[in-house]
């Protein structure tokens, strides 16, 4: 029945090559947002019960409370830490991260763009 509904020819089960790469970027960038906001209320958690309990206890609670399952739960409580120790501990030398200036052009457009003239 649903074969009827949804035929192949509106909705193909296979996307164009360049199609399924502006998806999959899409579909990063998206959960990138999502670690992001999980990571600004993480910390905004800590702050707020730090008269209670310590900020590891809180980073815990939150993910428990939130039901941040893994791999998600591990890539938000990495960044958290990462934050608070940027700011309770004192930078080495040496370990700083690069300027963006440093960092290499992505050439993606490029790419994508000799591709289709290619074509």
């Amino acid at each position: 029945m649903l074969e009827r509904l949804l035929p192949e020819s509106l909705f193909p089960r296979k996307l164009p090559a360049a199609a399924d790469r502006r998806v999959r970027l899409a579909h990063a960038r998206a959960e990138e947002a999502i670690v992001r906001t999980h990571v600004e209320n993480a910390l905004t958690f800590v702050d707020t019960l730090a008269d209670e309990m310590s900020f590891d206890r809180a980073i815990d609670s939150y993910i428990r409370v939130m039901s941040v399952q893994e791999p998600l739960a591990s890539a938000v409580v990495t960044r958290v830490l990462v934050v608070l120790g940027q700011e309770l501990l004192p930078a080495r030398r040496g370990v700083e991260p690069a300027p963006d200036a440093m960092r290499p052009k992505l050439r993606l457009a490029d790419a994508s763009n000799r591709g289709k003239k290619q074509a």
